[in-house]
């Protein structure tokens, strides 16, 4: 039996593109919030999903500094498609390393993120 292709590796999924023209990120970023998936944390009582990637450990408990990325993404036009008011997706580079950050439930505005691995490329990411 062949392997189903995971959602994350859709390279289509992966494209930034402009926001729709009556949104104001500022507003939007304002409103977003990170919160830990504990299918990418290195701790935590749930197990990892298997195929996810784990976030390093210079991020964990770090979430203050996430956050601050994770808003400055928004605000710098760093995002995929846009469903319910907000990105469904949000890229950040930091150092050599892009990290994707994905909203839960549409329109929460809650995000979890994990890095990319190098072969993952998202496109115009500056």
């Amino acid at each position: 039996m062949r392997r189903r292709k995971h959602r994350r590796d859709n390279l289509n999924a992966r494209v930034v593109q402009a926001p729709p023209h009556d949104v104001a990120l500022d507003d939007v970023a304002l409103n977003a919030e990170y919160v830990s998936s504990s299918y990418h944390s290195r701790v935590g009582t749930r197990r990892p999903h298997p195929d996810a990637s784990r976030c390093s450990p210079d991020l964990s408990g770090d979430l203050d500094r996430v956050q601050v990325w994770l808003r400055d993404a928004i605000r710098s036009g760093r995002t995929g498609t846009w469903e319910h008011g907000f990105p469904r997706y949000v890229w950040c580079r930091f150092g050599d390393t892009v990290f994707d950050a994905r909203q839960g439930s549409p329109g929460s505005g809650q995000y979890h993120g994990y890095p990319l691995e190098p072969k993952q490329y998202v496109e115009g990411l500056p």
